[in-house]
């Protein structure tokens, strides 16, 4: 026999319903919410990686503040999906697809194995050996143990630039230094002279380019060491005219040069993705393989370190173990072309 209930407790039980399922609703919805946020953050992420040029220059040098770290964005699209995961939310992981093939698009390349030698090689090393360097002897000692065909040292002053002389001596007889810049060679130098890259308004004594012919077993070739201007981060952004300025300079020398193949090595203060390097990266050819992250040597967070080319691939980049110096050197692969002069 069924139990009578009085009509008021049924209608108190009615009115009960709701109110114990709505906690589970707004749960539902909050999650639907948070995982369109996660998705509009990918989105976000992925418009930054694509359209970075987009992003102006004009107030604070954000741009280039962006571009310099821009490989990093994929940390950003691993936590991204960590969130998705935690929140199952559908939209958002595949949302995150956006950015996921937009960072592989312009990094994945990096990280794809380096090629086989080729027969037209030279190895080169680039390095910022650090005014304050404490063990230049072994600064030198580290980076001869590369084997490569070049050196390209910055931060060059006395008395250690006698001790990397010395240092070298046997192992690479040729060398021209100019201001604070040097090149070492296992094969014969001719044309050395310095590069004006100095930007208006420094007025003291600044000669930080050189500019060497390479009488290498392949041909000639046209090698340029730089030092282009330090970058700073103010309260107003980030302080980059002077190094726009030289490398603008640079660009000039180089678009001048006579010779068809050229390799330019230096602290270029600045990633390939720069903004501010393009009058260099619109002429030469970059790394295709490694990241070779280079400063500073503490915690590298960015390729400051360059090696490129025209008429000549560079194959690879990586890193040498650290020195004595707060940059880490970078030694790269450059096949040059069999047309070259």
């Amino acid at each position: 026999m069924r139990a009578m209930v009085p009509s008021w407790a049924r209608r108190r039980a009615g009115r009960r319903a709701p109110s114990q399922e709505a906690p589970a609703g707004a749960g539902r919805r909050a999650a639907r919410r948070r995982g369109r946020v996660l998705a509009g953050l990918a989105v976000l992420t992925a418009g930054l990686l694509v359209f970075h040029r987009a992003v102006p220059n004009s107030v604070g040098r954000v741009g280039s503040l962006l571009e310099a770290f821009l490989p990093w964005l994929g940390l950003v699209v691993v936590v991204l999906f960590a969130l998705a995961l935690l929140r199952r939310s559908a939209v958002a992981l595949v949302a995150l697809l956006l950015p996921v093939a937009a960072w592989t698009y312009l990094f994945g390349g990096l990280l794809l194995p380096a090629t086989a030698p080729g027969a037209r090689q030279l190895v080169v090393v680039q390095h910022n050996v650090s005014d304050e360097n404490a063990d230049p002897a072994g600064t030198a000692r580290a980076l001869a143990d590369a084997g490569p065909d070049l050196i390209a040292l910055e931060e060059l002053v006395p008395p250690a630039l006698a001790v990397y002389e010395r240092s070298l001596a046997a192992a690479y007889p040729y060398h021209e230094v100019r201001g604070t810049v040097g090149l070492w060679s296992r094969h014969p130098l001719t044309g050395a002279r310095a590069l004006d890259i100095k930007p208006r308004g420094i007025t003291e004594p600044w000669n930080r380019g050189l500019r060497a012919e390479v009488q290498t077993p392949h041909g000639r070739v046209a090698a340029y060491v730089a030092h282009l201007p330090s970058l700073r981060v103010r309260a107003s952004g980030l302080a980059s005219a002077r190094r726009d300025e030289s490398a603008r300079l640079l660009g000039e020398a180089v678009a001048a040069e006579e010779l068809r193949t050229v390799i330019l090595l230096g602290d270029l203060n600045g990633t390939v993705e720069d903004r501010g390097l393009a009058p260099l990266t619109s002429r030469l050819n970059v790394a295709e393989r490694g990241f070779a992250l280079s400063f500073p040597a503490a915690f590298p967070l960015a390729r400051i370190d360059q090696v490129m080319a025209r008429s000549a691939t560079v194959t690879d980049i990586r890193t040498l173990p650290t020195t004595g110096s707060d940059h880490v050197p970078v030694a790269a692969r450059v096949e040059l072309s069999a047309a070259g002069r």
